[in-house]
C-alpha cells in the first residue's frame, strides 16, 4: 500500500483551518528534496506556517508540499518532500500529529529467468538454403489447402 502520511496530512490542514486554528508542519530540513531556506533551520528542523494568509500557491501532492512565501519580505519557493514533513499541529494549541519514520518497502527482487543455452553445433536448416524457393511440405502427406479463383 501506499503511504498514507500525505492523506493525513491535507486532512489535518483542512482540520485545523476549519477550526480558525494556524497550521504548522514540522519538516525534516536535510531530507532529500526539501528546499527551504537554509538560514531559518535550528536543529536540522524548520517549523512552517501553512496558514492561507502565510501562503501562495499552496498544493499538497502525495508526493510533496509546494507554496511560496515570505521570509524576511523576501519571497520564497518552498517544496517539501511529504516524507520529509515530522509532523502536523495547531499553533494554538498544539493538537495535531507527530509521524514515525517511514520504512521504505524493499524493491521487488527480480526473479531470475532461465534462458536455454545456444547449440552452436545445431544442423542448419537445408529450407534456409535458397529461400525465393518454397519448400513442400513433407510429413503425413496431406496436402495444405489453397484457393481457386472462379468466374
Amino acid at each position: 500500500m501506499t503511504s498514507n502520511r500525505p492523506y493525513l496530512i491535507r486532512a489535518f490542514y483542512e482540520w485545523i483551518v476549519d477550526n480558525d486554528c494556524t497550521p504548522y508542519v514540522v519538516v525534516d530540513a536535510y531530507h532529500s528534496g526539501v528546499s527551504v531556506p537554509q538560514d531559518y533551520v535550528s536543529d536540522g528542523q524548520i517549523v512552517l506556517n501553512l496558514a492561507p494568509r502565510a501562503t501562495t500557491g499552496l498544493e499538497m501532492t502525495n508526493q510533496g508540499i509546494s507554496f511560496s512565501t515570505r521570509f524576511g519580505g523576501v519571497p520564497t519557493s518552498i517544496y517539501l518532500p511529504v516524507s520529509a514533513v515530522m509532523g502536523i499541529y495547531a499553533r494554538e494549541n498544539g493538537q495535531g500529529m507527530v509521524f514515525q519514520e517511514e520504512k521504505l518497502p524493499e524493491p521487488a527482487r527480480p526473479m531470475p529467468v532461465k534462458v536455454p543455452p545456444l547449440d552452436p553445433e545445431k544442423k542448419k536448416d537445408k529450407s534456409d538454403d535458397n529461400p525465393d524457393k518454397p519448400t513442400p511440405p513433407t510429413g503425413s502427406g496431406k496436402t495444405r489447402p489453397s484457393l481457386k479463383v472462379i468466374k
